[in-house]
């Protein structure tokens, strides 16, 4: 996974993404999500790392199937 650790006014926003979807554009109605090098660029990165930004995140934007299942089986986001 790739992670990116931000200070922001609001407090540390971590961002999280599978390697694939780097470069990704996701649409769905008038919706979209672009998976940009800039923001999402950062370190490869193993799941222990992921678990331990987030456990210190103010903020976090997950972006993948690995990462999404990783924070829903680790208890940081519910299922919806």
């Amino acid at each position: 996974m790739i992670l990116t650790e931000r200070q922001t006014d609001r407090g540390l926003l971590i961002t999280v993404c599978d390697p694939e979807v780097l470069g990704e554009t996701f649409e769905e109605g008038p919706i979209s999500l672009d998976v940009t090098e800039d923001f999402y660029g950062g370190e490869q990165v193993d799941t222990d790392t992921v678990i331990e930004a987030l456990t210190r995140a103010s903020i976090a934007n997950l972006v993948g199937t690995e990462t999404v299942e990783l924070a829903i089986e680790e208890g940081f986001v519910e299922q919806g």
